[in-house]
């Protein structure tokens, strides 16, 4: 199992980002990812950060895709994938529900079918290639040239299971966050890689993101991380991989305790199929943070 960084609780600003990533590299992290919230947009500081680090893969933790069209995202990964000289992951995925009504007012109706018909005009834009798609909720009729930028991978933020079934049929693989080791193991896995087989694509990747902490009050790092991550419990999508894994809200299955209890729940994750971990390192204190990142830096292959 690969293990990256994932620098999306620390976006504060571009030189934070630039500098996480540097750190990350220099450290010798196969990978660091950063999602698309609400701050700074997260192809473009990839593309700035891997103008000026090199040698790190770099991936979206994902962008979403209700307010992007196909073309557009494809003309942004295409130029980050030019900065970086080829080292982009582009994760992408559907956004909630509150998310895309409430506040972008796009409809949600349909996602499954709204993401199939994007991945149908995206992936071949991505690869230079003219597309003419005229879908019930996707039209996009055209191309996008951008010199020098091979198609970057492809993963999907997938957990159900007709997203893990697009994900492992026409994507590179999937992007978890949120999902415990037993969901991993016994649903995600087993999942996208009976899709990537029936459709004859190479072994799926599966990137999984879960908080993580070194710490002597394991007790307070998971009540802090409850307090930080709260919204995901509540939203539907995670809330149905956290019932599946039979805990509560996501703090319990953020990997928290001693250097011994954080490498066992990394080998947890490696035995359920993961094939790279994103450690989200949520730490209280900066001395956490420096046992956090020893312990990962320990399992590095």
């Amino acid at each position: 199992m690969r293990i990256g960084i994932n620098g999306s609780s620390s976006m504060s600003s571009l030189d934070d980002i630039v500098n996480g990533v540097r750190a990350a590299a220099d450290d010798g992290f196969a990978t660091y990812w950063l999602a698309q919230i609400f701050a700074a947009d997260a192809l473009t500081a990839l593309a700035v950060a891997g103008r000026e680090v090199p040698g790190i893969e770099l991936g979206t933790a994902v962008v979403p895709v209700q307010p992007r069209h196909p073309q557009a995202l494809a003309g942004q990964a295409l130029t980050t994938q030019a900065a970086t000289g080829g080292r982009l992951v582009l994760g992408i995925g559907l956004s909630h529900q509150p998310v895309v009504e409430g506040m972008w007012g796009i409809s949600f109706d349909k996602p499954v079918a709204y993401f199939r018909e994007y991945l149908d005009a995206l992936l071949p834009m991505l690869r230079g290639e003219h597309v003419s798609v005229h879908g019930e909720r996707v039209t996009a009729v055209g191309s996008v040239d951008v010199r020098g930028a091979a198609a970057p991978p492809v993963v999907v933020a997938a957990l159900g299971p007709r997203m893990l079934e697009l994900a492992g049929s026409v994507g590179a693989g999937t992007i978890t966050w949120c999902t415990g080791p037993r969901t991993l193991a016994e649903h995600i896995v087993p999942s996208i890689s009976r899709a990537a087989e029936s459709a004859g694509q190479p072994a799926p990747r599966v990137v999984a993101s879960l908080p993580i902490c070194v710490t002597d009050d394991a007790d307070g790092a998971r009540e802090s991380i409850a307090a930080g991550l709260t919204v995901y419990g509540q939203l539907p999508s995670y809330r149905a991989m956290l019932d599946r894994e039979g805990v509560a809200g996501p703090a319990d299955i953020a990997i928290v305790g001693s250097e011994a209890d954080v490498a066992a729940g990394l080998r947890r994750v490696a035995d359920a199929g993961v094939t790279d971990f994103g450690a989200a390192i949520m730490p209280r204190t900066g001395i956490e943070a420096e046992r956090t990142l020893a312990v990962l830096r320990d399992h590095l292959g």
